[in-house]
């Protein structure tokens, strides 16, 4: 039997790692943005690109809906959703999982900073031909 390879399997490792010492750190209780902060800040040192507040435009039928604001993208290959909540909301990964649907990235991270640290991956395989997918490189604000 073959083993699927994981989707950016190192960088994902990293940035769980960088997650643990965050909260390891920090603990539970700070507001989201605090944590976005030091999770940047962490990745940074460990050489990582961060983009942070990354606009992604959303499309109906080639019309523009609106944006949508990711929480992060590193390395320009995997986004980063934050929760800091004492409970995580079912819809949470469902958010994460149309970011990548709204992006050309096929994969995610959710991260818990909850009572429990926890973190979900999602993944979102784009069909081949998708013109109106945007482009997250290079889009922060």
């Amino acid at each position: 039997m073959r083993r699927l390879e994981l989707i950016e399997k190192d960088l994902i490792h990293a940035i769980i790692g960088s997650f643990f010492d965050v909260y390891n750190t920090l603990g539970f209780g700070f507001l989201e943005r605090l944590y976005v902060s030091a999770l940047e800040k962490e990745l940074v040192a460990r050489r990582h690109r961060v983009a942070r507040e990354v606009c992604v435009r959303v499309s109906y039928k080639g019309q523009v809906l609106g944006i949508q604001r990711l929480d992060m993208v590193v390395d320009e290959r995997v986004v980063v959703e934050v929760k800091a909540s004492a409970e995580l909301h079912r819809a949470a990964t469902r958010q994460l999982y149309n970011y990548l649907r709204a992006t050309n990235l096929e994969v995610g991270l959710l991260l818990h900073f909850g009572h429990q640290p926890a973190f979900h991956r999602v993944l979102y395989r784009h069909p081949k031909s998708d013109p109106e997918r945007s482009t997250v490189s290079g889009a922060s604000v």
